[in-house]
């Protein structure tokens, strides 16, 4: 399992971007793959855990205990 951090998300655009803790390129991050009730985004500065396949097309998303909503998203390679 993998962490980083919330860079940006544009509520009005539905998508943003996560920068990987170790370092790696910036994942896309689209609100269509946000697995929650209600409004779909993403707060910037929050802290995630991503499991990342062996492909990197695609991961979950789950925010750190300050935001207790797990969330499902995937980025373009």
């Amino acid at each position: 399992m993998s962490t980083g951090t919330v860079k940006w998300f544009n509520d009005t655009k539905g998508f943003g971007f996560i920068a990987p803790s170790d370092g790696g390129d910036d994942l896309f991050a689209h609100f269509s793959e946000i697995q929650a009730d209600g409004f779909k985004t993403l707060q910037e500065g929050a802290n995630v855990s991503l499991t990342l396949p062996r492909v990197r097309k695609a991961f979950r998303l789950q925010t750190s205990s300050k935001f207790p909503k797990s969330k499902s998203l995937r980025h373009s390679a």
